[in-house]
């Protein structure tokens, strides 16, 4: 199995103001060097962590949404997928959508499970009853948003016929600085039960609700070591390689998924 390459880009973000930010993400996406696989973008990566859907949101058209057809661009030129969350609108309701863009133009999406009830993210967005499990070059990833890592049984790993239900577990988030520690336990705990690799990444700047973004969005490998760590209050772009053989050999040699227990989720 081939390596992949995987690129964080950790950004501040113009509160509101999706052109602003797409524009802003140009200029990251261009500094990109080399080959890459997966880009991965911030939670809300065209507004920040906005309550205001009905003035932010766009509305979800697989034909004219500028964002989506912005990552299409992007996809197609660098022949990789893009991924983060934007405000979506869909029939009247509003959504923390999580797009995963193919450079054939191609989508899938991932609609949050676990709204931010402390900042009243319920009372704004739908939550999200679906996992999604993308496979890109032969690799199976489940991509998820910020507030999701706290609660380990919907990321919960599993055999299926045999097989990990995923290799990689992806977090976007908008995580303020002021609980950037549990951020950082929380992402080395969900690597580590899952045995997988695991990517996060967080915004930095601040928000006009004075929430402070630290980043420390991170690459952590099945034994819940970094991978590489980027560097906080700054904006970076760092493409990783994910190693197969490393990987592989290691949940042969210690096959924890074997013993974890079945179990459904009850929605």
């Amino acid at each position: 199995m081939k390596d992949i390459k995987i690129t964080a880009i950790q950004s501040n973000l113009v509160w509101e103001n999706p052109e602003a930010n797409r524009l802003h993400f140009d200029q990251h996406l261009s500094s990109i060097q080399g080959e890459t696989d997966v880009i991965v973008l911030p939670e809300m990566f065209t507004t920040g962590f906005s309550m205001s859907p009905k003035t932010v949101s766009e509305k979800f058209d697989i034909e004219n949404m500028a964002t989506l057809n912005w990552m299409r661009s992007w996809t197609k030129k660098l022949d990789a997928v893009i991924t983060g969350s934007i405000s979506a609108e869909e029939n009247g309701k509003y959504y923390n959508r999580l797009l995963w863009v193919r450079p054939d133009g191609t989508f899938s999406m991932y609609d949050k499970r676990h709204t931010f009830t402390f900042a009243g993210e319920n009372q704004h967005y739908e939550s999200g009853n679906e996992l999604l499990i993308e496979e890109w070059r032969g690799w199976k990833i489940c991509p998820l948003i910020c507030y999701d890592v706290r609660f380990p049984v919907w990321s919960r790993n599993k055999l299926v016929k045999g097989k990990p239900l995923y290799d990689v577990l992806i977090y976007v988030a908008n995580w303020p600085a002021v609980r950037i520690e549990v951020w950082k336990k929380l992402l080395f705990a969900r690597a580590i039960e899952n045995h997988c690799y695991l990517v996060g990444v967080n915004r930095i700047g601040d928000d006009p609700n004075g929430n402070k973004y630290v980043g420390d969005s991170a690459f952590i490998n099945p034994r819940g070591d970094y991978v590489y760590q980027l560097n906080k209050w700054i904006e970076e772009v760092s493409t990783q390689t994910l190693s197969w053989n490393d990987f592989d050999e290691f949940r042969t040699k210690f096959p924890v998924l074997n013993d974890a227990d079945d179990f459904t989720i009850s929605l």
